[in-house]
């Protein structure tokens, strides 16, 4: 996040600074505004190209392996381990049950099983625990 910050702060320095630098050109009547403006247009995007180089081409996340072992102590069983991955992908109750044909009430239980399981108080901190515990892919 800094280093975002950080180049886009950069970008807006030197974007201030080139528009300093036209007014002067302009003011000392040294090149036309044509010329200044293509200048800045080709320097920003020589900075977009490596911008999105970098971006593109950032080493991809391996998958990461589920610990089934961890599962099993845990005791989840295989409904509950299939309601906290839909959790995790950002699923209401209601939604869980008509994804996997069964009544609200049931997934209420088992989201219950899943947190006294894992010892969570929220949603949100079951998710958290199950990432560390790598239970569920990221």
């Amino acid at each position: 996040m800094r280093k975002t910050i950080f180049i886009f702060t950069a970008l807006v320095i030197a974007l201030l600074a080139l528009f300093q630098l036209s007014k002067y050109s302009i003011i000392t009547g040294n090149s036309s505004v044509e010329t200044i403006i293509a200048i800045i247009a080709i320097i920003f995007f020589v900075i977009g190209i490596l911008i999105n180089r970098r971006v593109l081409h950032k080493e991809k996340l391996k998958p990461q392996e589920i610990d089934h072992k961890k599962i099993e102590t845990l005791g989840l069983s295989k409904r509950e381990y299939e309601v906290l991955c839909e959790i995790a992908s950002g699923l209401s109750n209601k939604e869980i049950a008509k994804k996997l044909f069964v009544s609200e009430s049931t997934i209420k239980t088992h989201v219950s099983n899943v947190l006294v399981k894992l010892d969570a108080k929220r949603r949100t901190q079951a998710i958290q625990k199950a990432k560390e515990l790598k239970i569920i892919p990221y």
